[in-house]
């Protein structure tokens, strides 16, 4: 199974014994907005509901940081999705939910893992069958690891920045990463020193659907990003950094790691040095 499904290809492929389909829709900024109420009143036929917003660490007061292992088996093993399982993911969400998913899955030790190219905006604009209400589940065995590797926590990105040593690539708007325009959560103003910019709809077409392999790379070099080191996403809350790392993976990147706090953390904390702008360095209180 490759990595990016078409419809037609699932389409083809539902009903079959190892496919588990999974809708992993989740609204980060529009909390009035209720993801399963949306799946239950149209999904793909036996898609499962992944409840992406609530598979977090709750221990932490950051908004959507990575769950304990322990916790994603559970979840995994309560949605019928097991060791064998081929899975894919699909979102119907502005912020393209479903490579977060994605990278969790593949974190986590899951390496049969698709992305539904388009999603469900695309599957029903095709006119293809949704079902109603929930889907009956059985419990699957979930073998789960961890790889640390994929991940950077605050102390490593702090002696990345100071080093250089790897390419820290910001999946945020523009007017965001400059300052122009106010954070969201109403943190400080600005990015990471030494980051670039790639706004992660810079990898996708008009319908959600995924840019080709040459426009993605044509994306990651009009954006700066040097292919020959090692690639950082961060982002606001470790959401669309995850659509950067998919294009790298594309690409046939493995050398790719999520800064899972991003910027909720960097800007909120008053020791972290920001930068405006395009070069201008200063550190600012958080918001």
């Amino acid at each position: 199974m490759d990595m990016l499904v078409s419809t037609e290809w699932l389409a083809g492929e539902l009903g079959a014994n190892d496919l588990r389909v999974v809708d992993a829709t989740y609204f980060a900024l529009d909390p009035a907005r209720d993801p399963l109420a949306d799946y239950e009143a149209g999904h793909i036929p036996g898609a499962v509901f992944l409840d992406l917003g609530n598979l977090k660490d709750d221990s932490s007061e950051l908004p959507s940081m990575l769950p304990p292992a322990e916790k994603f088996a559970s979840r995994m093993q309560s949605l019928g999705l097991g060791d064998g399982s081929r899975i894919v993911l699909y979102d119907n969400s502005p912020h393209r939910t479903a490579a977060r998913a994605w990278f969790m899955f593949r974190m986590f030790g899951a390496y049969q893992v698709a992305i539904l190219d388009g999603g469900l905006p695309k599957w029903t604009a095709e006119g293809r069958p949704l079902e109603q209400g929930k889907v009956k589940l059985r419990h699957r065995h979930f073998t789960v690891w961890r790889d640390p590797a994929a991940v950077r926590s605050l102390d490593q990105m702090r002696a990345i920045v100071a080093s250089g040593a790897e390419e820290v690539v910001d999946a945020r708007s523009a007017a965001r990463f400059s300052g122009e325009e106010a954070d969201p959560r109403g943190l400080a103003l600005g990015h990471i020193p030494g980051s670039k910019n790639l706004p992660f709809d810079r990898l996708l077409n008009d319908d959600g659907s995924f840019k080709s392999k040459d426009e993605i790379r044509a994306a990651f070099d009009a954006a700066g990003v040097d292919p020959g080191r090692p690639l950082v996403a961060t982002c606001g809350s470790g959401i669309t950094a995850s659509v950067l790392l998919f294009g790298a993976a594309l690409l046939g990147r493995e050398d790719i790691a999520l800064y899972d706090g991003s910027w909720s953390e960097w800007g909120l904390r008053p020791d972290t040095e920001k930068e405006i702008g395009g070069a201008c360095k200063m550190k600012t209180a958080a918001a």
